[in-house]
Formats: C-alpha cells, sequence, structure tokens
C-alpha cells in the first residue's frame, strides 16, 4: 500500500477518534444518561431499521440516476453501474479526506473522467448541476417545513434564531454555487489563482503556461455544459423528479428510525426531522466545510433535542439513541460499501493493468 494511502488512513482514523471522543464529552457534559440511550437504541423495531437500510440504498441508486442523466444530457455516455459505484468511492474518500464534499466530488470526477474519456470540465458540469438539483430541493423542504413549524408549533426565540441563520446561509451558499457556475470571468480568476499556487507549491515541477492552458480547456467544456441545462430546461425534468425521490428517501431514513423506537410524533415530529436533516444538509454544498464524526453528531442530537417535545432529558436520550442509529447507517454504512467499492475498482485496475492488450 503506498505511503499516501497510509498516511490518509492513520489521519482519517485520528480524526475519528477525535470527533467520537467530543461526542462522549459532549454527552456528559449536557447530562445524558448512557443507560436511557442503551434502551433507546435496543427498542429499535428490526423490520423498520431494515426499511431504513433499504432507504439508503434506494437514495443512492436515485442519486445516482440523476447524475447519469445529467452524464447523458451533456453527451457524457457511461453505464448506470458506473456512476453507482463512483458515488460510494466519492463517499468514501469523503471520509478519508475532511473537506466534505468537495474530496468526493473530486474524486468521481476524475473517475468519470477517465471512464469516459470526455473533457473533465463536462464531468464537472454535470456534478456541479447535480449539487445545484440537490441543494434547491434540500432547500425547499426546510423552507417549507421550518415555516409549518414554526406557525404549528411556536418555537422559542433561539429555534426561529437557529432557522433564520440556516436559511441566511443555504441561500448564501446555493446563490454563490449558481453564480461561479454562469460568470465565467470570476470563475477564471478562481483558476488562475489555483494554477498559479500549484505552479508555486511544485517548485517548477510544473510550468504556468502549460498547465494554464489545460485548466482553460476544462473551464471552456465546464461552462459549454453548464450552459447546455440552461438552454434545454425541459430535459432537466427527469433529473429533478429523480433527485426529489433520493431527497425523499434519504429523509425517509431518519423518519423510519425514530419510527422504528416509537418516537415519531410523540417526541418529535415530521417537520422537525427535516429541518434537521436539512441543516445537515448545508455541509454537502461543495464549499470544502470539514466536519464528519462528532460534530455531525453533537450538531443532530443538539437539534432533535432542542425540536422535541417532553422532558428535556428524556428526550436528551432518545435524540442521543436516534443519532446513532441514523449515523450507523449514513455513515458508517457508506464507508463501509464504498470502502468495498473502492477496493474492487483498484482490483480490477490491477488486473486491466495487468492484461497484456
Amino acid at each position: 500500500m503506498p505511503k499516501e494511502t497510509h498516511f490518509a488512513l492513520r489521519t482519517s482514523a485520528l480524526l475519528t477518534a477525535i470527533g467520537l471522543f467530543v461526542f462522549v464529552v459532549f454527552l456528559f457534559a449536557f447530562g445524558v444518561n448512557p443507560l436511557q440511550v442503551a434502551e433507546t437504541v435496543k427498542t429499535a423495531n428490526p423490520f423498520y431499521y431494515s426499511l431504513a437500510f433499504a432507504a439508503l440504498l434506494l437514495s443512492v441508486a436515485f442519486y445516482s440516476i440523476t447524475w447519469n442523466r445529467l452524464l447523458n444530457l451533456l453527451s457524457v455516455k457511461t453505464p448506470l453501474l458506473k456512476a453507482f459505484q463512483f458515488i460510494w468511492i466519492g463517499d468514501f474518500v469523503n471520509q478519508m479526506i475532511p473537506a466534505e464534499s468537495v474530496s468526493g466530488d473530486v474524486t468521481r470526477i476524475y473517475l468519470m473522467s477517465k471512464e469516459s474519456g470526455e473533457n473533465a470540465g463536462k464531468v464537472v458540469a454535470s456534478v456541479m448541476g447535480h449539487r445545484i438539483l440537490s441543494s434547491a430541493i434540500t432547500l425547499g423542504g426546510f423552507l417549507i417545513s421550518a415555516v409549518y413549524f414554526v406557525l404549528a408549533y411556536s418555537p422559542s426565540l433561539l429555534v426561529l434564531e437557529v432557522i433564520v441563520l440556516v436559511t441566511a446561509v443555504s441561500i448564501f451558499s446555493l446563490s454563490l454555487i449558481i453564480y461561479l457556475s454562469i460568470r465565467k470571468q470570476s470563475t477564471e480568476k478562481i483558476v488562475n489563482w489555483v494554477v498559479g499556487l500549484l505552479v508555486r507549491l511544485s517548485r517548477g515541477r510544473w510550468q504556468f503556461d502549460s498547465l494554464k492552458s489545460s485548466a482553460e480547456k476544462m473551464l471552456n467544456a465546464f461552462h459549454e455544459g453548464i450552459q447546455t441545462l440552461i438552454e434545454h430546461p425541459k430535459k432537466l425534468v427527469s433529473p429533478l423528479l429523480f433527485s426529489f425521490v433520493a431527497w425523499l428517501f434519504d429523509l425517509l431514513i431518519a423518519v423510519l428510525v425514530f419510527f422504528s423506537i416509537g418516537s415519531l410524533g410523540v417526541t418529535i415530529s415530521f417537520p422537525a426531522i427535516v429541518i434537521v436533516y436539512s441543516i445537515i444538509g448545508i455541509q454537502n454544498i461543495p464549499l470544502g466545510i470539514p466536519g464528519e464524526v462528532g460534530l455531525v453528531e453533537i450538531v443532530m442530537t443538539g437539534l432533535y433535542t432542542l425540536l422535541g417535545s417532553g422532558d428535556p432529558i428524556v428526550m436528551s436520550a432518545i435524540a442521543t439513541g436516534a443519532t446513532l442509529l441514523i449515523r450507523i447507517l449514513t455513515l458508517w454504512t457508506r464507508i463501509i460499501i464504498g470502502g468495498v467499492a473502492f477496493q474492487w475498482l483498484g482490483i480490477k485496475g490491477f488486473k486491466n493493468s495487468a492484461t497484456p492488450n
């Protein structure tokens, strides 16, 4: 195994350990009863939890179909199975390199460009279009649920402040991505700065003019791809529909987990689950914001407790147990399946390279 891979594994393991330690400290600091948490986890209905696992697989499947449709619109022909595999691998790399979700996007851009033989700019356009669709649906679901939650439950001032802050950050992030996607001049400035930085870091191994020329070709292909998507809005109907179905199944994971422990509608409402899901989804916007193990669990536990009803001590135990059950599916299961897909790609690539032409 290469030294870089060993370093990535050690770094990922260290960050995971630190994150878990911080999460445990957070639970003790807020007086969460570990016995109540264990009892919550034990009461989970296996049937509904299995349905949550199925929802995870279906979510990734429809997410892959959406990306595959966008690739086809940009004349990047590739089997659906490859898109499915590369998305799992991207999820795995996201855990290896804590820059959610840039590292995973870069990985699937590289793999798809290599697989299809097309200019990477087209693939980047498909990934950015994919992210814009997903982020817009997540933001829409958040706004509708937040309005309903505020009107129906008359939450505290703290909850209102959180909702307003998340709304502002989400709208700003999505607007920035759309702006950079359609404004070629602004993107060129960023690309030129990145090229200059890479040339300086390479200490003469890369030439500025050569690297800039390659970057310009990719940038032109990217903006041509975005322009193609803008000029054919009718063809975006099916990707938008599939993206919505993917969002629905992804949201269904948390809903089924709370249903499995008998808390849906009792201590937590459906709009509250949508709000928490949407807030956690902000980290999936490709701005390079790190934060996986530890931080996400703390935010989820805190928000479920804040938005739940009933005794705060009981609610904190339920929120912690539900968070752990959800993260087993949305994090650890993704790591396992993504790791298997990553290894399979490596083994297959080794076999192909060892076979004479």
